[in-house]
Formats: structure tokens, C-alpha cells, sequence
């Protein structure tokens, strides 16, 4: 990949002194060698001129599906349950391998645009190699995996697994992408939540996860309704039963975990488990607001995520990182969830989540250079004389401030314009998609 040196930037480190510091960086591969004042070009080097330029860890979100970014505007103003029975899963009962494809790119290429360098993925229960191959086309950083689903109500037929079908199927892809890349795409074994899983499965991803040492990625405590069903179906709140079957340790992302109580938090923080706070997701779909500002207080391992587009309708992390800080005001106060508080949980607090703190999550020698460079001179960005760079970058930039993605040391997106995805070709395939499924199932809009 050659040399790359970023000249004359802000540069937001996020290390363990959260230094904020003037001059340059230099990507050798896909690693950082070097950053300081006026470092000296190399032969064959590609310069970028980062003058007036700030230049930022890449974002981490925790929880995404990319296989649902087709389904943005389909389902509109419903209550979890009803999101999934009446629109989400009948629409990914509709997939077929080229839908599933470029959903996926659809959202890749707006998760890049917005400076996001690394995705924990869910996917549907079919067609998930065509996810992956579009997560390798395109150079973002992820870790993703097919969907399981051996039980439920209401669950269309093609969504409908067999249990050891569903378990042989995340292994033979956990075997074909784990660690392609160079680890750049990881596999977590997902089963959707507990709701829709039989005990065997779950007993069975705890096994696996151990034996491959894999990430395991799933819904907890999301709706009131939800839990209610979790308690009569197995007498137990989901972080309870999930401990129960041995799944509650480091190697486990729960989506959510809006309604928990003493119990499960204290399960989270001893059991090391890691927790992806979605904001926009929970206020649309009007399932809560979950009490980050505790966890913190115990030390609970935080981050964020968008979750899917048809249930935020943009996976737009600063999105996220403003809805995060604002929505606790109102309860604890305007001091908490201070804006470095959130950019924490926006990068190094999403690295440590998918276990990749040492490699990824702040501008440190040695790290993997996935990097985002921003464009703050604009209106809505000034005064900037006297103020926390990072505040601005939580409260005040948008997406649209994103100028250039690095991702492994490769320039994925520069002045706005994509390298890896072909945008007019998505955009086309991606409405010529959702027709295709529209017309397999009842659903209008």
C-alpha cells in the first residue's frame, strides 16, 4: 500500500491522555509510524494537505444492519413487536442474494460518508454471503454474521430455521470470512434475541463462541413487552437467562439494554459484557431511554450504534453521539454525558467493544490507520476560538463535515467522493431492489 502523510492537522489522538495535538501523521500499510510537527516527505509518498483540517479516530458503531438499509422509510412510527411482525421480517423473508447485496453497499457507503470505519453487523437469516462480500469490496472494518432464528410467533416461513441448520450454516461462514483481510472482517455468532432462539441454539452459540473464541452479538432489554415474554416464557429478565446459559462474559455485544434492573447491571459489569447504546433507534421506535449515565457510573463498557436505517432512517453516527449526550439532560442534569464522554463511546469505548482497543479507537504508533478527516470551517461550526475541539465535534459537526475515510491505511473516501462503491450504480440497484421485494410481499410503504 505505500506511504501515505497527513500534513498539517488538528489531530484528536483519543489515547490515554486524550492529547489534542498540532502536525502530522504518516500511514505506512496499514499501520501509523509516525505522528509529530513537520515530518519530512518520503520518496513516492502520497501527501494530503490537512491545513484547517481536524483529523479523528474512525467511528465504531456496535450495531448495525446493513441487510434492512434497503427497508429505510417502510416502517415508520410502530413499536418494536409490531416493527418486526408487520414490516421487518416479512421484507427480509423477501431478500434475495442481489437485495441483500446491495442493501448492504447502501449502507456501507453511507456509514463511510459519515466517517464510520468499523460496523458490528447483524444480517438476516438467508443470502448473508452476499453481505460479506460486499463488507470485502468495500474496505470498511466489521464484524458481522448471519442472523439465527429457530423459534417465534408470527415469524414468516422463510425466516423460519432449524436449529442445528442455523448452526452449521454461522459456522461454514464463520470458517469462509473470519479473519479475511488480514482480520480487517471478523464473525460473530448472532442469534437475533432470546424471543426468537430455543434454549439449544443458545446453549450451542455458547459453545462455539468458546471454541472459536468469537464475539456474539444480540438484542437484550429493548422493549417492556419484550421482557415480559422472556420472563413467562423462562422466569428470568434476559441478562439473567442469557448468564444462565453461560453467554454473559467479554466475548458478548448486547444491542440495547434500555430495561435492565440492579441485577442484570451488576451481570453486565462482572461478566465484562459490552453494551451498544442505539438512541436514535430507541426514541423512534419509542422503546425507551436507557440509563448510560449509570452505567458509566459502574464502569460498564459503552458504545454506540445506529441499528438499522428502517428504524432511525440514517446511520449517522454524530447523529447518535448528539442524541446520546442530549437525551440525559433533562433526568441527570447538563453535565451528564458530557460530549468527551460520548466521543469516547464513539471510538475507543466501540474498539474495546469488539476487542480491538490495541489495534483500532485512537491515533496512536502502531495502531491500524482507520482515520476520518473533517472539515469544521463552516457556519455552523464558528467560533471555534476557545473551544473544545471535541465538544464541537459532538454538538456542532454533521456528517457533511466529513471530507476523507481511511480504512487500514487506504484512502476509502476522499473530498466526498468514494473510492470502493460505485454510487450512482447503488443508488439505482438499491430502488430497483426494494421494487423486487415490495412486490413479494403486502407491504405498500
Amino acid at each position: 500500500m505505500g506511504s501515505l502523510l497527513i500534513k498539517n492537522a488538528q489531530i484528536v489522538t483519543m489515547n490515554a491522555r486524550e492529547d489534542i495535538v498540532t502536525g502530522d501523521v504518516r500511514i505506512q500499510d496499514d499501520l501509523i509510524h509516525a505522528i509529530g510537527p513537520d515530518l519530512q516527505p518520503i520518496p513516492d509518498e502520497t501527501i494530503i494537505d490537512a491545513t484547517g483540517r481536524t483529523v479523528i479516530p474512525g467511528f465504531v458503531q456496535t450495531h448495525i444492519h446493513l441487510c434492512q438499509t434497503l427497508f429505510r422509510g417502510k416502517a415508520d412510527d410502530l413499536e418494536l413487536l409490531d416493527w418486526l411482525k408487520k414490516r421487518i421480517w416479512p421484507l427480509e423473508a423477501a431478500h434475495d442474494q442481489e437485495s441483500i447485496y446491495y442493501s448492504a453497499m447502501l449502507g456501507i457507503g453511507e456509514l463511510i460518508q459519515s466517517g464510520t470505519t468499523t460496523i458490528v453487523d447483524m444480517e438476516t437469516v438467508h443470502h448473508t454471503d452476499y453481505a460479506f462480500q460486499a463488507i470485502a469490496e468495500s474496505g470498511i472494518r466489521a464484524l458481522s454474521g448471519k442472523v439465527m432464528m429457530d423459534k417465534g410467533d408470527e415469524v414468516p416461513l422463510p425466516l423460519q430455521e432449524n436449529t442445528w441448520n442455523s448452526l452449521q450454516q454461522s459456522v461454514d461462514l464463520l470458517e469462509k470470512w473470519n479473519g479475511f483481510d488480514n482480520g480487517r472482517i471478523q464473525y460473530a455468532f448472532s442469534p437475533r434475541f432470546v424471543i426468537s432462539c430455543t434454549k439449544a441454539l443458545l446453549r450451542e452459540v455458547q459453545k462455539l463462541s468458546a471454541q472459536y473464541e468469537a464475539k456474539v452479538h444480540t438484542h437484550a432489554s429493548e422493549n417492556q413487552h419484550e421482557i415480559q415474554i422472556v420472563q413467562a416464557e423462562t422466569g428470568m429478565r434476559n441478562v439473567v437467562y442469557l448468564d444462565h446459559l453461560g453467554l454473559a462474559n467479554e466475548r458478548l455485544i448486547l444491542a440495547h439494554c434500555i430495561w435492565l434492573d440492579a441485577e442484570e447491571k451488576r451481570i453486565i459489569r462482572e461478566r465484562g459484557v459490552h453494551v451498544s447504546h442505539c438512541p436514535g433507534s430507541n426514541l423512534k421506535l419509542a422503546s425507551g431511554i436507557a440509563d448510560t449515565p449509570g452505567m458509566l457510573e459502574l464502569d460498564i463498557s459503552l458504545s454506540l450504534g445506529a441499528d438499522g436505517a428502517p428504524c432511525n432512517n440514517n446511520l449517522d453516527m454524530f447523529n447518535e453521539m448528539r442524541l446520546a449526550a442530549l437525551i440525559q439532560k433533562p433526568v441527570h442534569g447538563p453535565t451528564a454525558m458530557n460530549a468527551r464522554s460520548v466521543f469516547r463511546m464513539a471510538t475507543i469505548g466501540g474498539a474495546r467493544a469488539v476487542g480491538l482497543e490495541k489495534q483500532i479507537g485512537s491515533l496512536e504508533l502502531g495502531k491500524k490507520a482507520d482515520m476520518a478527516i473533517l472539515n469544521l470551517n463552516n457556519f455552523h461550526m464558528y467560533p471555534s476560538f476557545d473551544v473544545d475541539p471535541i465538544s464541537r465535534i459532538v454538538y456542532s459537526a454533521t456528517r457533511a463535515d466529513v471530507e476523507t475515510t481511511i480504512i487500514n491505511g487506504k484512502i476509502i473516501m476522499e473530498n466526498g467522493k468514494m473510492r470502493t462503491i460505485n454510487k450512482d450504480v447503488i443508488l439505482h440497484e438499491a430502488n430497483r431492489s426494494i421494487q423486487r421485494l415490495l412486490k413479494r410481499t403486502a407491504i405498500s410503504r
